[in-house]
Order: C-alpha cells, then sequence, then structure tokens
C-alpha cells in the first residue's frame, strides 16, 4: 500500500482520484453506479464529507470534497472499504454480469498479493490526495474531473454524463448533493 500520500492538512479541500484494481471497467452497469452514488451520498449526510466535485468513470472516480470533522482519511477509507465490499457482493450477485467470474477471480488474485486484505481486493490502494490551495488550483481540477468523460469520448457535454456534478454546475440537478465551489 503507497503510504507516501498523506492528507496533511486535515482541513483542507483536496482532490483524489482512486481506481479499481487492474482498472477494471466495472462502472459500465447502472446497479453499480447507484451504488457509489447512495454511498457519496451517505457520507455526506452522515459521515461530514463536503462534496464540491464528483465523476465517475468506468473504472475510476474523481472527487475533490473536505471533511466537516477534519478526518478525510477516515472518510475517504470508510467509503473505500464500504463500497468495496459492497460491490464485490453485487459483483457476486448478479446473475446478468456476464464477467462476474473473471472480476471475482481479478480481485481475488488482488488480494492475494497485497498484505492486507484478505478476500478481495476491489479499490488500488492509492489515492494521491492533492490539496487545493488557490483558486486557480481548484478551476484546474474542477475542470479536469468534468472534462473526463469528455476526453474519454463517452460525450460531447460534461452535463451530459450522468455521474459526474458536471450537471450540476450547469444549473441542473445531479445525483449526488454537492456544495459549490
Amino acid at each position: 500500500m503507497s503510504r507516501k500520500y498523506k492528507f496533511l492538512n486535515k482541513e483542507g479541500l483536496y482532490f483524489v482520484s482512486f481506481a479499481t484494481v487492474n482498472w477494471i471497467d466495472v462502472f459500465t452497469r447502472p446497479c453499480y453506479n447507484e451504488l457509489i452514488v447512495d454511498s457519496l451520498n451517505y457520507c455526506k449526510s452522515n459521515l461530514g464529507m463536503e462534496i464540491y466535485c464528483w465523476c465517475l468513470m468506468p473504472c475510476h472516480i474523481h472527487l475533490i470534497f473536505a471533511a466537516k470533522e477534519n478526518n478525510p482519511e477516515v472518510i475517504l477509507g470508510r467509503f473505500k472499504e464500504y463500497t468495496s465490499k459492497q460491490l464485490i457482493k453485487a459483483t457476486s450477485s448478479n446473475i446478468q454480469e456476464s464477467r462476474k467470474e473473471w472480476m471475482l477471480w481479478m480481485f481475488k488474485r488482488a488480494a492475494a498479493k497485497s498484505s492486507n486484505v484478505k478476500s478481495y481486493q476491489f479499490w488500488q490502494h492509492n489515492n494521491k490526495p492533492i490539496e487545493l490551495w488557490s483558486a486557480e488550483v481548484i478551476g484546474q481540477k474542477t475542470d479536469y474531473i468534468h472534462n473526463n468523460p469528455i476526453e474519454a469520448g463517452f460525450v460531447y457535454e460534461a452535463h451530459h454524463w450522468k455521474y459526474s456534478s458536471a450537471i450540476d454546475y450547469a444549473d441542473g440537478k445531479g445525483l449526488v448533493d454537492i456544495e459549490y465551489l
């Protein structure tokens, strides 16, 4: 597990990205995406996560967030732990998942290579938190997050990507309750 990336300023605003192990495209099915959306909304309502921007891509997530109780590493850890268990469970029980055996094998294989995971590893360990210290850097990361689906060729307009806060910044209402920058 990479330990060189830390949340040094517990009161800070952070950009984080984290991916599935082996960059597996899990988030191609609405049932898995809704687990992430529900978990983000839960973290906001119950754990004090302040979500400013987010985007769920097929194999990774980008967030700009802060923690009301100055514990960003705890909130993010709980989010990743809970979602990994729920997503493994959802994959295992999804009778329509044509890639089920392969995905579970990949998650099990990743866990076997990790010293602190027992059965299945869903997320890569590193989050690479970057503290956002200026309006310019906040703008850069916001644009990066919201333009990720455009760069990937999924949509022509950022606000057309359902699993993103771009719609909120285009005067619409997205799936996750956000705070505005």
